[in-house]
């Protein structure tokens, strides 16, 4: 179910806010809402549903290259342990 929800924004922002919004297809609305659910550690619907990954996100592929054998848990929880030593 869908709530409306009202704000004040300085209208600079706002305006900032609507241009990026059209330059990336998508609306304000929905910028919204991906923001909050990252601020609570949720993935937004689109994603949970269909599995899509944002333009960005897609733009960033193949720019690593890693071994077949790397495991991203254990680079993890290596750089974790090196970060609270």
């Amino acid at each position: 179910m869908k709530a409306k929800l009202t704000l004040l924004l300085d209208k600079g922002t706002l305006d900032e806010a609507k241009e990026y919004a059209q330059e990336h297809g998508t609306s304000l609305s929905r910028i919204v809402e991906d923001f909050l659910r990252s601020a609570f550690g949720s993935a937004p619907k689109s994603t949970k549903r269909t599995g899509r990954v944002s333009d960005k996100v897609r733009s960033l592929r193949g720019v690593i290259s890693l071994p077949k054998d790397f495991d991203h848990r254990i680079a993890y929880s290596e750089h974790m342990t090196r970060k609270h030593k």
